[in-house]
């Protein structure tokens, strides 16, 4: 028996989805009183677009492997 992945076409880019994480992440933060809640969702955000700042990097055509 073999195993199947589930396989998803995303309407979005990965990038572009961790952008709208990001900012999903901080404008329910902004609606929140400070606290642990309104911290995580900060720290969410801060890595998702740590994540997308990666990607670009890695997608960057500086880093072509040679041929």
């Amino acid at each position: 028996m073999t195993i199947r992945r589930n396989r998803t076409r995303h309407a979005l880019s990965f990038d572009e989805r961790l952008q709208r994480a990001a900012n999903e992440a901080r404008e329910a933060a902004g609606k929140l009183p400070h606290g642990r809640e309104r911290d995580a969702l900060l720290k969410k955000a801060r890595q998702s677009e740590t994540a997308a700042h990666i990607n670009e990097w890695l997608m960057s055509p500086g880093l072509q492997s040679p041929k």
